[in-house]
C-alpha cells in the first residue's frame, strides 16, 4: 500500500477559498444594494426633498386677515395692495366675506395686478351672531356681521400660531414683517394700540371731541360695568389692528368670553354705538383689560376718518407705518382727508361696480 495522493486535500482547500471569496462578494453586493436603497432615492423624491428644504419653502408664512364687505371692497383691495407692495415677506391673505360678496372680491383680485398674491377666501356665517347683537339705529354700519370677525379668529384660521387682523379702512406704508414681529408677553393672546400712546394724536383727539378712555365705551351707570373694577379713566385701545396668538386665544376661551359680553349687552344695554366705539370694541375692552401687549404706535396711526377737516402734518404721515381711517369719513367717500395717500394703493374695480365718490364725480 503506497502513500495517499495529495490532490484531494489541495482540492478541498481551493474550494474553501473560492467559497470564502463568493461569500465576501455576496456580502458586498447586499451591502451595495442596501446602501443604494437608503442613500439614493429616486430622482423625483430627491427633488422633493430639496424643494422642501429650500429657503423659499421654509420661510415663515405671515397670515393677514382682512374682511371684504359689500360696498367697501375698494378698501379691502387698497389695503392688500399696500401690504403686498411694501414687503418681501411670504404673506398669505385670508379674505373674509359673506357668501354673496366672495365672488366679487375674488374676481377683482384675479383680474388685476394683485393676481400674484397668495390668498384664501373664507365665508363668515352671520348666524353665529344671532341673538348676540343689540340693534341700534344711530350707527347701523357698526352692526354689520363682518365687524365681529375678529372675535372668531381661531375658528376661521386653523393652522397658524400667530395672526395679524386688520380693518379694511387702512393702508400699510411699512414692511408688514415688522408688525408680525411684535412681541406678545407670556399669557397674552393679543397686542393692540393704546389710545393714549402717541402724543402726536392727542391734539386730533381733543379737536374732534373723541374719547380715548373706557368712559367713552362703557356705560358706568350700569352695575355690571362698575363691578368690573376698571377705572373709567383707563386708557382704551383700538382693535382695528391686532397681532394675535391663536393658542392663547383658544386656551383662554376668549371667543366664548366675548360672546358672553355681547349677550349681556343685549339684555342689559351695557354699551352701545351711541358711545365712542360701537358694539365691537366694547367687549374686547372688557375681555382684554390688563391682558394685552402693545403695538408700536407708528404701526397704527388712526382717527383719519373722524373729521372731514382736521388733518395731520404730511411729515408725520410719511413717517407712519400704518394709517387708519377709523370714523365716519372714509377715503373712498367724500368728504374725507388725506385721500391722496389712500388712492396711491387703490386699484379700480374691473367690473365697474365699485366707484370712488369724489366732488367731481
Amino acid at each position: 500500500m503506497g502513500d495517499r495522493s495529495p490532490y484531494p486535500t489541495e482540492h478541498m482547500a481551493l474550494l474553501k477559498k473560492i467559497n470564502q471569496i463568493l461569500l465576501l462578494l455576496l456580502i458586498l453586493t447586499v451591502c451595495a444594494i442596501l446602501y443604494n436603497k437608503v442613500h439614493k432615492a429616486p430622482s423625483a423624491l430627491k427633488n422633493d426633498a430639496v424643494d422642501l428644504e429650500s429657503p423659499m419653502e421654509m420661510e415663515e408664512e405671515i397670515p393677514v386677515v382682512i374682511c371684504a364687505a359689500a360696498g367697501r371692497m375698494g378698501a379691502t383691495v387698497a389695503a392688500i395692495s399696500s401690504i403686498y407692495s411694501n414687503t418681501e415677506a411670504n404673506v398669505l391673505f385670508y379674505i373674509v366675506g359673506l357668501k354673496n360678496t366672495i365672488p366679487h372680491i375674488r374676481k377683482w383680485i384675479e383680474n388685476s395686478k394683485l393676481k400674484e398674491i397668495k390668498f384664501k377666501t373664507v365665508e363668515f356665517n352671520p348666524m353665529v351672531l344671532k341673538g348676540k347683537i343689540r340693534q341700534d339705529a344711530s350707527r347701523p354700519e357698526l352692526l354689520q356681521p363682518l365687524n365681529f370677525v375678529r372675535f372668531y379668529l381661531p375658528l376661521l384660521i386653523q393652522k397658524h400660531e400667530k395672526v395679524i387682523y386688520l380693518d379694511d379702512d387702512i393702508i400699510v406704508q411699512g414692511d408688514i414683517q415688522e408688525l408680525y414681529d411684535t412681541k406678545l408677553a407670556p399669557g397674552h393672546a393679543a397686542a393692540f394700540s393704546d389710545d393714549c400712546d402717541l402724543p402726536s394724536t392727542h391734539e386730533m383727539v381733543r379737536s374732534v371731541g373723541m374719547q380715548n378712555t373706557y368712559m367713552g365705551f362703557l356705560d358706568y351707570r350700569k352695575q355690571a360695568i362698575r363691578d368690573l373694577g376698571i377705572s373709567p379713566s383707563t386708557c382704551s385701545f383700538n382693535p382695528g389692528v391686532i397681532v394675535a396668538n391663536m393658542t392663547e386665544w383658544k386656551n383662554q376661551r376668549l371667543t366664548k368670553q366675548l360672546e358672553k359680553w355681547m349677550q349681556r349687552n343685549v339684555e342689559e344695554n351695557l354699551y352701545s354705538s351711541t358711545l365712542g366705539g360701537g358694539v365691537a370694541t366694547s367687549p374686547m375692552l372688557i375681555v382684554f383689560h390688563g391682558k394685552h401687549s402693545t403695538i408700536n404706535p407708528m404701526w397704527h396711526i388712526r382717527h383719519l376718518g373722524w373729521s372731514p377737516d382736521t388733518r395731520y402734518s404730511e411729515h408725520f404721515l410719511q413717517e407712519a407705518k400704518l394709517l387708519h381711517w377709523n370714523g365716519r369719513y372714509k377715503p373712498w367717500d367724500y368728504p374725507s382727508v388725506h385721500t391722496d395717500l389712500w388712492e396711491n394703493w387703490f386699484i379700480p374695480d374691473p367690473s365697474g361696480k365699485f366707484k370712488l365718490t369724489r366732488p367731481d364725480s
